[in-house]
């Protein structure tokens, strides 16, 4: 009996099981969509259905580089226990790896077959989910490139080999010898970890004027408060406007490791030791649950909510 793909579609929907399991499900039953669940559920493989609502904040996030590209990928889970799991720590790496070839498109990631698994990063996902008992989900991906040079990375509270709480990537453009610019880019990777440059721009030029236009304002009005004549008053503000970019301009930002050093210092001290110039392209931060509203449960209204109280 032929199974057609709207069939195998629609059982997923009602199960969350992946799709070569739902098609070996309407193949065994011959098409008929409730012995077919009857047959998931009984494997154990129709759990991931239940779960998939359940909010996934914790997890791991995943770098892997290749001498001239990174990438870096966020996939989630319900609890910490989950993500010091070795299979999962073994999807994590997989899919890190695939993100390579990715060039930070988390759909045609979650499309990519896992060589560990023979299905797609998605189906892979939704299996583990049956099998761990969590929900999961693959969330996000970037990927960084230069044609010379290096991407270096760096991850923070690290679980296991290339994975932790927080990823980073620095893409460093250069002829120099690739090694030394691989120690340098690790650097700025740690200092990007610890001292997030937001809104993630390089130089001051890259962030957008209308965030700087809205900083203006604020500053204006409040110093417009303390009564002083309109040109104190500019100066004030340009005074407010430069330290704003030192805050969040990666270069202009003083080195977390030698904060007498700005990065924008470092780089040039590091470009004439290594004797070619060196340019900071990109990088990329990438923290585990980063914007995820969080459940706060009350367990005592819970256990009371049980009792009838």
């Amino acid at each position: 009996m032929t199974i057609s793909a709207s069939q195998v579609k629609e059982l997923r929907d009602k199960t969350g099981a992946g799709m070569m399991d739902c098609k070996a499900a309407l193949t065994e039953n011959n098409g008929d969509m409730e012995a077919a669940v009857d047959w998931l559920r009984k494997k154990g493989l129709s759990k991931a259905a239940k779960k998939s609502g359940r909010t996934a904040a914790e997890g791991l996030v995943g770098v892997a580089t290749d001498g001239t590209r990174g990438a870096v990928v966020e996939v989630n889970s319900e609890t910490d226990f989950v993500a010091r799991n070795d299979g999962f720590q073994g999807l994590v790496k997989g899919i890190s790896l695939l993100a390579l070839g990715a060039n930070g498109d988390v759909a045609a990631l979650a499309a990519t077959t896992l060589p560990s698994t023979g299905k797609s990063v998605a189906d892979s996902l939704t299996d583990a989910v049956a099998t761990i008992g969590e929900n999961m989900q693959l969330r996000r991906t970037a990927a960084l490139s230069v044609t010379d040079g290096v991407v270096a990375s760096y991850v923070h509270n690290q679980a296991a080999d290339g994975m932790g709480k927080i990823g980073v990537l620095v893409a460093l453009e250069s002829v120099a010898d690739k090694a030394k610019l691989a120690a340098l880019g690790k650097q700025i990777a740690m200092h990007v970890a610890a001292h997030d440059p937001t809104p993630a721009a390089v130089r001051t030029e890259e962030i957008d004027p209308a965030i700087v236009e809205k900083e203006r304002q604020i500053f204006s009005a409040q110093a417009l408060e303390s009564g002083k004549p309109a040109a104190v008053v500019e100066k004030m503000v340009e005074g407010r406007i430069r330290k704003f970019y030192e805050e969040v301009t990666l270069l202009k930002q003083n080195f977390v490791m030698n904060p007498e050093l700005t990065v924008e210092a470092l780089v040039a001290q590091a470009a004439k030791d290594l004797g070619s110039p060196v340019t900071i392209k990109a990088f990329v931060r990438m923290v585990i649950g980063e914007g995820i509203e969080r459940e706060v449960s009350d367990f005592a209204a819970e256990v009371a909510a049980q009792a009838g109280v």
